[in-house]
């Protein structure tokens, strides 16, 4: 039994990153406002290499 997920595909890393760009805004405490943002910039950053057609 395999124990790696699956890797998303290019449109789930572009929802993930808005839903987490959704929560921030609407987020009053700027510490977790700034992690919801850092996540969002990661999964945009996957979306990317998804894109690009890059192995991971």
């Amino acid at each position: 039994m395999s124990t790696e997920a699956p890797i998303p595909t290019r449109e789930e890393a572009l929802g993930s990153a808005a839903r987490l760009l959704r929560t921030a805004e609407t987020e009053t405490d700027r510490g977790l406002m700034e992690r919801y943002t850092d996540l969002a910039g990661t999964w945009l950053a996957l979306a990317s290499l998804l894109m690009d057609g890059a192995d991971i």
